[in-house]
């Protein structure tokens, strides 16, 4: 609830004073002019008593105000803390904000007449140690307040003006079960009496609309001058609280409280529950029902009726069993609704309202206008094909929603059941007559299988004349050697091929290596006319034709020549132009614009690159995952002004 802590009183003047030290000037020589004295030190105190107030002023404006909390939070802080002792400590804080002030001011005017650096230093110092000594007097306020600011946090946020529902009665009655019963807060359930000290709250949904449900302390039958912190918590609600009140009442007496007493305890507080809709239920029926009470108490079971016969429901439940729990909170929130909307309607601004609404109602002639339905929609409705009225026409026709609740999980959705088709046993063909939207037979020839055994026939008879047979008789004899010219050819390259590998001690030696060409030690012209030598007599032998090669590029060799001393009459000589003009090159566009020409359409897809981009870029930024070492002594908090010295000299 408090956003503000409150220090100890020793820490807190240590905070105020390192403060001051720290955004202040701190270097001051006797030599300076004596207005620059009294100004380096009017600035400490000023800053500090300023300090201080700000702080106190906070403290007063973040605490709560009792005038101006609702009643129920008001008479809760009575019952915790005691209004009065809050008042004090505040007004306390409040007193010390002028002392302050005014020692400050003081201070100020004596500084203004300091004629040395001594005087003006120890009335600096006399005006710090006065405003010290005022906030050490604040020690047990501030312990005071800081209390209550803690108990404050921890308290449960209770809406007084928002549908209620409260539970109240005797400890140890079943009233925090019932609460866990309806929401999802998790109050301790004990054996014991007295487990829940303080109000607890949690929250619900009932026809759409938001509750929210408060489990009491439980109260005892005593008086109220004599009730105790956490029973006058649970009178204060009751009281402050419009709610649906719901009495607990143990039948089974499990509780170390008879029936009388409980009910004594209903009389003593029904005052409070004047205007409120009320419910009494009596816990723990697995136990003890009111017919067993009946039997075995008719004084008890008579009581209980008497306050049933003035108008108060009275509910059996069992918290353990679950049995009656929902009847009750659907009970107390109908008449919750019911009294929040009456109480609406009789307010002075609903009657305003209502006076000013008129509803006009025309004059009419007597006539019947039915309501028109077209030729074709009644047709469908008397063929039961219109959905809505099948049932109207034939109450045995059953939907799939009720066949598929007769048979359970054995029920398959047939999606074929209704089609409409020639022949009834078409619907469950493996073939479907509909494939997306259209209907196959649309695209089927009736004559197909006549058409088929026609063209088989036709088939049979083109292989029986040989009309694909392969014609042998267009080969020519010159034609056959080039085939099998090329075969040797192919046969031969792969022959080198695995000779070569086995050169390199690779793969399965298919020729020895005496039968292998042994090329002699020759000069490069002599080798390269026996290699050619070799190379025309290889392909002879395989029967190609090399008569006329003598001029073919395999058989010519370029003469060696040096780059130094070559012939200028070997040299190509380039042919002489008049004139010769380069041609210019195409200018390479940007590559920004090298994939779209259109500038508008390019920058269309700038923005969408952004866009694609934007992701990445998000994602891409620095996380507390990322391997990186920040500084770990900052200078801009590691250089204070403050060094060895002690803290007496500030």
């Amino acid at each position: 609830m408090l956003a503000i802590s409150l220090q100890e009183s020793s820490e807190f003047i240590n905070v105020m004073l390192s403060r001051t030290q720290r955004r202040t000037p701190t270097v001051i020589r006797r030599h300076f002019v004596i207005s620059r004295i009294r100004k380096f030190y009017m600035v400490k105190v000023r800053f500090i008593q300023q300090q201080f107030v700000e702080r106190f002023n906070m403290i007063l404006q973040e605490f709560p105000k009792i005038n101006d909390l609702h009643p129920f939070y008001a008479d809760l802080f009575n019952i915790n803390y005691d209004k009065q002792h809050y008042k004090i400590a505040l007004g306390q804080i409040n007193t010390a904000v002028h002392l302050i002030t005014k020692v400050g001011s003081d201070y100020i005017k004596l500084l203004k007449y300091g004629d040395s650096l001594f005087r003006c230093k120890r009335l600096k110092k006399a005006a710090l140690g006065r405003m010290v000594t005022i906030v050490k007097h604040q020690a047990p306020v501030f312990v005071f307040l800081e209390e209550v600011r803690q108990h404050l946090s921890r308290l449960p946020t209770i809406d007084p003006n928002d549908r209620t529902l409260l539970i109240c009665g005797c400890p140890n009655a079943g009233k925090s079960s019932f609460m866990n019963l309806l929401t999802r807060a998790e109050v301790e359930v004990q054996p014991y009496a007295f487990t829940t000290k303080s109000i607890f709250v949690g929250h619900m949904d009932y026809d759409y609309l938001r509750w929210q449900v408060i489990d009491t302390p439980g109260i005892l039958d005593r008086p109220f001058d004599q009730m105790n912190t956490i029973e006058l918590q649970a009178i204060s609600a009751l009281t402050h609280i419009k709610s649906a009140i719901l009495f607990f009442l143990d039948l089974s007496e499990t509780c170390d409280i008879t029936i009388e007493n409980q009910l004594k305890i209903f009389h003593c507080i029904n005052p409070l529950f004047a205007d409120k809709p009320m419910l009494l239920v009596c816990n723990k029926t697995d136990i003890t029902t009111l017919e067993q009470l009946a039997k075995q108490s008719p004084e008890k079971y008579a009581a209980i009726k008497a306050i049933e016969d003035k108008g108060v429901p009275v509910f059996e439940i069992s918290t353990h069993t679950k049995a009656g729990v929902m009847d009750v909170r659907n009970a107390a929130c109908e008449k919750l609704l019911n009294q929040r909307v009456n109480t609406k309607l009789h307010a002075k601004r609903a009657e305003g309202v209502l006076n000013r609404v008129y509803v006009a109602m025309p004059k009419s002639d007597g006539k019947e206008r039915p309501p028109y339905i077209p030729p074709k929609v009644a047709a469908l409705q008397a063929q039961h094909k219109y959905v809505s009225h099948l049932r109207e026409s034939d109450p045995n026709y059953k939907f799939e929603a009720d066949i598929e609740e007769e048979q359970g999980d054995d029920y398959v959705l047939d999606y074929n059941k209704h089609k409409d088709l020639a022949n009834d046993e078409w619907k469950t063909d493996k073939i479907p007559r509909f494939w997306n939207g259209k209907n196959i037979a649309d695209f089927i020839d009736e004559n197909f299988e006549k058409k088929l055994k026609q063209l088989m026939e036709e088939e049979a008879d083109r292989v029986d004349a040989g009309f694909y047979d392969s014609d042998t008789d267009d080969e020519t004899e010159q034609d056959r050697g080039f085939l099998q010219l090329g075969a040797r050819i192919k046969e031969q390259i792969g022959i080198n091929l695995i000779n070569a590998r086995l050169d390199n001690g690779v793969g399965i030696r298919t020729t020895s290596r005496a039968s292998k060409v042994k090329v002699p030690q020759r000069t490069t012209s002599t080798l390269r006319q026996f290699l050619f030598a070799m190379f025309r007599d290889k392909f002879e032998s395989l029967g190609v034709d090399m008569s006329d090669t003598k001029k073919a590029g395999f058989t010519t060799v370029d003469k060696r020549s040096r780059s130094q001393s070559r012939d200028p009459s070997e040299m190509p000589v380039k042919k002489m132009r008049l004139s010769e003009s380069r041609a210019r090159s195409c200018s390479r566009p940007p590559r920004g614009e090298a994939g779209e020409p259109d500038p508008e359409k390019r920058a269309k897809l700038k923005v969408l690159l952004k866009k694609a981009v934007r992701k990445r870029q998000m994602k891409g930024q620095s996380h507390e995952s990322d391997r990186h070492i920040v500084d770990l002594k900052p200078k801009h908090l590691f250089s204070g002004k403050r060094g060895i010295g002690g803290t007496q000299r500030r």
